[in-house]
Order: structure tokens, then C-alpha cells, then sequence
């Protein structure tokens, strides 16, 4: 199938379908639930406020695109009666604590949310499904750092071996067991004409894309220096990561969404979404590209600081997605940064960035791979 067919079909295929989005204040919530808005779903976010001032969520008025309930991922008995007055189609669970740094700092509430809160939404899954309720396939996003890192120089496949070394990783690779025992123990493929569920996990590479404030990430403090006036300092200036614009994966989950509403238990297993393997490149590389793009007032120096174990080289293989899902990614990461600075620039200028936001958007699904 062509990407271009793909396209209209999601936007044929989402119409009225109602999806539950935990997550849905952060970065890459806020861009689904715009997307999901364009295609015509009926959407129900829970997440606490945003986690960032500014934030995507406010600047693009994203309140006034779904029903947002302000809740705690670890408060599972609001979340269960947000899900049940909701009653979706389907359920994606973004919500996390999603920084590595801040993960060190925060341990406990790191595997609280990370690795309670998959517990909790899942749990939530299966009381639906008890009481007949509507849901019929559940998306936990985790990352590619879920898996135990090796510093190979090809990428993960997803029957690779989980692990994870800093709390963050290993928190993700747990939130993974988490899903996987919960098919295995009450979404059995097997007993699939019983429940009706269908579970699947999606693993993203570094997303990167306009409206992300996240605190030591490397775009957001790219913007920030050069709203300081300050150069940009560079900790880990050679490691390697599979950078992608935000709007990659959102299109695998989207795919494997509808996969797993149409045809269940086929699509029920982990899947990578990540670039080609030409756009796994090194921290400075992307913010040397960054600063030539912006011009003007956009520097960076380098202090190596090797503290906090962060892995040096992580690849991604989609081949998997690529072959069965019939997904491939669109932008390169040249064409990535090109819209990412065009994005700050337009929140510079005071725009009306939920349209900047649909115009990428659209844009992106006008291109062929």
C-alpha cells in the first residue's frame, strides 16, 4: 500500500472513532490529539497540566480539540472512571516521565509512573473489558532505550533483549514486561474471541519537532540558548541517536491502531518506528545543522561531562514495521529540522501555531517515502 493511500484511509478509518490518550498534555500527546482531531476522532486525553511553561498543549489551545481530564497516572481509581465515562475504541498510553537526567534525580517516582502507571491503564483496559465495555486495542509507547544497549552499530530488532541501564531505560523495559504479561495473563491471543482486546507496544527513536520545552533535551535548549543569547552547551557531543520528527511515529501508532482495530491479535506484539539508518547521527551534528538553519544568534560550545551513563550509540530496525505494517518514514532528518526551526520561528513571531501545527501535519501526509 502507498503512503499517499494510507493517508486517506486513516482519515476515512478515524472518523467518530473514539480514543483515549493518556499523556495528552505533553509533546508528543498534544501533536496525536491534533492529528487525531484533523482525521475526525473523538478524543478523551487524561494527563496531569502540562509539564512545561510554555507549553505545545496551551499554545496550541489543545483543550478545546478533546475532553481533557486532569488526572495522576498513579491514581488509579480516577483513571478507571475517566476510562469507563469515556468508553474508547481505542487507548494510547503516552504518559511518563520521560527525561533520563531527570530520572537519576527521580528514581522512585520514575518507576511509579513509568512502570505503576502501564499497570494502571492496563488495569483499567481490562475492567472495560469485563464490563463489555468498548475497548478494543490498547498502544503502550514506550522507546528505544527500553532495550539492553550493547552499542551495537545495527539496530534493535524487537526480539532483542530488554534491560535498560539508568532508571529511565530500565523503567521503560519494565513498563514492556508489564504489557507483555498482561496479553499473555488476561488478552491471550488465544482466548481473543473471549476479551476482544488486542495489545500492542510501539518503541520511537529521539523525536524532535516544534513545541517541545522539555528541560535537557537537546532542540528545547538549542531554542532556549539562542533566546538567551548564550551559546549552546554540548555534554555528549558524539553520541548517536535515530532522530525523527515527532510526526513518524505518531504515524506508525496511528497505523498500528487501525491495524489492531481491524484485524486484532495479527498486529498484538511490539513494533519500531525509528529513521533510516542514515539519520542516526550525532548530537553535534544535529545542532550544528540546527544553528545554520536559524542563523544569526545561534551558537553552541562543547563541555563534555560524563557523570550519568548515557548510552553513546542507539539504532533502531524497523524492518518489521516497514514489512508488515507497510510503514515507512517520510522526512529525513534535514527536511525534519527544516520544519522544527520553522516552528520556533513562527512561535517567535507569535503565529497561530495550532495552524503551523496542521500544516505540518498535512504536509507530511502529502509525502511520499
Amino acid at each position: 500500500m502507498e503512503i499517499g493511500e494510507c493517508a486517506v484511509e486513516k482519515i476515512n478509518f478515524w472518523k467518530d472513532k473514539k480514543v483515549f490518550i493518556t499523556g495528552h498534555t505533553g509533546f508528543k500527546g498534544t501533536w496525536l490529539s491534533i492529528w487525531l482531531h484533523r482525521l475526525g476522532a473523538r478524543i478523551t486525553g487524561y494527563s496531569d497540566a502540562p509539564p512545561t511553561d510554555p507549553s505545545l498543549f496551551h499554545c496550541c489551545q489543545s483543550n478545546q480539540l478533546l475532553h481533557s481530564v486532569t488526572g495522576d497516572i498513579r491514581d488509579s481509581g480516577r483513571l478507571e472512571a475517566a476510562m469507563h465515562e469515556a468508553d474508547p475504541d481505542i487507548v494510547f498510553h503516552l504518559a511518563a516521565q520521560p527525561l533520563v537526567r531527570e530520572a537519576y534525580r527521580r528514581p522512585v517516582d520514575t518507576y511509579a509512573t513509568n512502570v505503576l502507571g502501564t499497570v494502571h491503564v492496563l488495569e483499567a483496559v481490562r475492567q472495560n473489558a469485563l464490563r463489555g465495555g468498548a475497548v478494543k486495542a490498547f498502544v503502550n509507547i514506550t522507546t528505544d532505550k527500553c532495550y539492553e544497549n550493547r552499542e551495537w552499530l545495527w539496530g534493535y530488532r524487537e526480539n532483542d533483549p530488554l534491560g535498560g541501564f539508568d532508571p529511565y531505560s530500565n523503567s521503560k523495559a519494565c513498563s514492556e514486561l508489564v504489557t507483555s504479561s498482561y496479553r499473555n495473563s488476561f488478552f491471550h491471543p488465544d482466548r481473543y474471541q473471549e476479551h476482544g482486546v488486542a495489545i500492542a507496544s510501539a518503541r520511537a527513536g529521539n523525536v524532535i519537532g516544534g513545541g517541545d520545552w522539555a528541560s535537557e533535551r537537546l532542540i528545547p535548549d538549542c531554542f532556549k540558548a539562542i533566546c538567551s543569547r548564550a551559546p549552546l552547551v554540548l555534554r555528549s557531543p558524539g553520541s548517536v541517536r535515530p532522530w525523527q520528527h515527532v510526526l513518524e511515529p505518531l504515524s506508525g501508532y496511528l497505523l498500528l491502531g487501525q491495524r489492531l482495530l481491524e484485524e486484532g491479535i495479527r498486529f498484538g506484539e511490539s513494533w519500531n518506528f525509528g529513521p533510516e539508518d542514515t539519520d542516526a547521527r550525532s548530537v553535534e551534528w544535529v545542532v550544528r545543522q540546527f544553528c545554520s538553519l536559524w542563523g544569526e544568534g545561534a551558537t553552541y560550545e562543547v563541555q563534555a561531562d560524563n557523570r550519568l551513563h548515557e548510552a553513546a550509540l542507539l539504532k533502531l530496525d524497523c524492518s518489521k514495521a516497514k514489512l508488515a505494517l507497510g510503514w515507512h518514514p517520510r522526512w529525513d532528518l534535514d527536511t525534519t529540522l527544516v520544519n522544527t526551526v520553522e516552528w520556533y520561528k513562527a512561535y517567535s513571531k507569535q503565529e497561530n501555531l495550532l495552524e503551523v501545527c496542521r500544516e505540518q501535519i498535512r504536509q507530511y501526509e502529502q509525502c511520499s517515502s
